[in-house]
């Protein structure tokens, strides 16, 4: 058999479709693998590149192919699917990432360790169960709603219904205090386990100093510190902080024909939970305003001129900005000094 200098590894449940080419690029080997199969192939293989698609467990395969002795390299899908010759398959899919793999100006995907992967399954359970118990709490209150009963948005509302029906004075149709209590019982366990969730977060935001020097930006607090530690695998991969902010996709599309450029909304790329954690920072800065707290002249003026869910985006991108100088340059942020 020709020396394989390139493999292209479709990831599957089940089933994983190889596709390896020589040194001139004709194909050497094309097969299907059970997952039990895959390492004991890979062992026997001397080392070449191999390409993979980033997907949820390309991190897992790439760490023990690497461990094989092979170069690995993960692939955004979207940069794969150019490559696509025609149809939807296995045997296509692989022939693609193999191609796609060589090219020099092709973008690659950071491999996590699996401390970082343990650290943002952490973040990502805790998300779940924040949006699980929004759930009930809307429905919650909508069913309040339905017998008379209406209340302001926020938790704290909630806790005030959940009072309401645990009352023993309160009337109510016995099988609706059954179905309300229930759902107040679940909403109270969720918040607990959130509690729980953020104090795990928090310490391991007090252990790792990269994190702490991140929590000195204003608007960033330990959720948005450890989030940041858990997606960005290697912050040289960003030549400047507005290529950071674009791969979070805080920044505007650009629309250009026939010369002429336009500015769109902002793209929403790239990891939506950091996205939207740094929006919410910058709109409770944006608030302090409103309790009288000062704010950059920048940040005034620019209140003054435009919409105020448009300037929490601009301050957020700003914030991105700025996380990108820490982890780039080290040190703690500074309040720039008034002229």
């Amino acid at each position: 058999m020709q020396t394989v200098t390139t493999i292209g590894l479709d990831l599957a449940k089940s089933v994983l479709q190889v596709h390896g080419v020589d040194g001139e690029g004709f194909v050497v080997i094309r097969r299907a693998l059970r997952r039990s199969q895959v390492l004991d192939f890979f062992r026997r293989l001397p080392p070449c590149l191999v390409g993979l698609e980033a997907c949820s467990s390309s991190h897992y395969w790439a760490r023990e192919i690497g461990a094989c002795g092979h170069q690995v390299r993960m692939i955004p899908p979207i940069y794969v699917k150019a490559y696509v010759k025609r149809g939807k398959t296995d045997a296509a899919d692989a022939e693609a990432i193999c191609e796609a793999v060589t090219r020099p100006t092709m973008r690659f995907v950071p491999i996590k360790d699996v401390k970082q992967q343990a650290a943002g399954m952490l973040l990502r359970t805790r998300d779940l169960l924040v949006r699980q118990r929004s759930q009930l709490a809307n429905a919650f209150r909508a069913q309040m709603s339905e017998l008379g009963i209406i209340s302001a948005l926020g938790m704290a509302s909630i806790a005030k219904l959940a009072g309401k029906v645990r009352d023993p004075d309160a009337s109510l149709p016995p099988v609706a205090r059954l179905a309300l209590l229930e759902m107040a019982e679940q909403i109270d366990v969720l918040s607990d386990r959130i509690e729980h969730l953020g104090k795990e977060i928090q310490a391991t935001v007090k252990a790792d100093e990269t994190a702490r020097r991140l929590t000195s930006i204003p608007g960033v607090g330990p959720l948005i510190a450890a989030t940041v530690r858990a997606t960005v695998n290697d912050i040289a991969g960003f030549k400047t902080g507005r290529d950071f902010a674009a791969w979070l996709g805080l920044t505007p599309r650009l629309l250009s024909s026939g010369g002429k450029e336009k500015l769109g909304s902002i793209s929403k790329q790239g990891n939506r939970q950091l996205r939207t954690l740094l929006v919410v920072g910058a709109t409770s800065i944006i608030k302090q305003a409103k309790r009288g707290v000062p704010l950059p002249t920048w940040l005034s003026g620019l209140m003054a001129r435009k919409p105020y869910k448009l300037v929490a985006v601009a301050l957020a991108n700003k914030t991105a900005r700025i996380i990108w100088a820490l982890l780039a340059k080290g040190g703690f942020y500074r309040q720039p000094v008034a002229a």
